[in-house]
């Protein structure tokens, strides 16, 4: 479809609504008309829904002057737009084909709702990657590691220490993270997230950690005086290498989801179309 033509099917579409509502309604005797162009009257009634519960007088004055000046623009443009229709674009042609993709989207929506299974199995996602990690190439290195950002003065320091020096002992890890959460410290503390380097270097100062210089600076503790900071670098994967499939898993599930709704959809119109063929509803007519 033409752009032109979009343009003219979008335009007609919004102000048909407001146009047809204002024609057809049946008009009580005692319904104030507040504004006419041409033969298009817009009557109080028409803006019953716009006045929010509990508006007083000046706010429902406002509201209707409002509406009306905007209605009042929309109707003369719609009225020009109307004696400007060009000879080659057919108008109920394209908003019966947008009625149809609408009915047909929320239709298929319905479908998806009730009937697509969105549980993804780790067997799934192994083989999906498995297929597929060669399009996983790296852009930028990426790492997993340990990071605190504490607010100086650190409260019960030597806690922090001690659970960030050994980490893996007892739940030290556990106490890390509720403590952090407790004085609303940023952390990341899981050991399976991947994450950009540029998105852990934002929360410390300019240069500290880059795609540069994160090979020499593996584990480390530093202070601005305002922050400390506690990094410890887990594993890293340089650009060009295969992404893992912990860094790509939220791609693997969204094209694994998207297939089986294609599928689907694909299956129940086959369905449809075998009962209608079985009913009699479906005739063709071969040349």
């Amino acid at each position: 479809m033409k752009l032109r033509s979009l343009v003219y099917l979008a335009f007609a579409l919004c102000l048909w609504v407001l146009g047809m509502a204002c024609e057809d309604r049946d008009k009580g005797p005692e319904d104030r008309l507040l504004a006419q162009v041409f033969n298009r009257q817009l009557h109080l009634s028409d803006l019953e829904s716009m006045f929010p519960e509990g508006a007083n007088a000046e706010d429902s004055l406002i509201i209707t002057q409002a509406f009306t000046n905007r209605w009042v623009r929309e109707e003369l443009l719609l009225y020009e737009a109307e004696k400007n229709v060009p000879k080659d674009l057919n108008i109920d042609k394209l908003v019966r084909d947008y009625r149809a993709s609408l009915l047909r989207n929320n239709y298929e929506q319905v479908l998806v709702e009730q009937l697509l299974d969105s549980t993804v199995s780790k067997a799934e996602l192994q083989a999906f990657y498995e297929d597929n990690k060669e399009q996983y190439e790296l852009e930028t290195p990426i790492m997993r590691c340990f990071f605190v950002k504490l607010k100086v003065p650190v409260k019960k320091q030597d806690s922090v220490i001690q659970f960030w020096t050994k980490p893996r002992k007892g739940n030290n890890l556990e106490k890390l993270k509720t403590y952090c959460k407790k004085y609303k410290a940023t952390c990341e503390l899981s050991d399976s997230t991947w994450f950009r380097i540029d998105q852990i270097a934002q929360a410390m100062p300019k240069g500290t950690i880059s795609a540069e210089n994160i090979s020499s600076k593996r584990e480390f503790r530093q202070t601005d005086g305002k922050y400390v900071y506690y990094f410890r670098l887990l594993e890293l994967r340089n650009r060009k290498e295969i992404a893992p499939l912990g860094y790509i898993e939220g791609q693997a599930r969204k094209f694994i989801l998207h297939t089986r709704k294609i599928k689907l959809l694909e299956q129940k119109r086959e369905e449809l179309f075998e009962l209608a063929l079985k009913k009699g509803n479906l005739k063709m007519f071969p040349e």
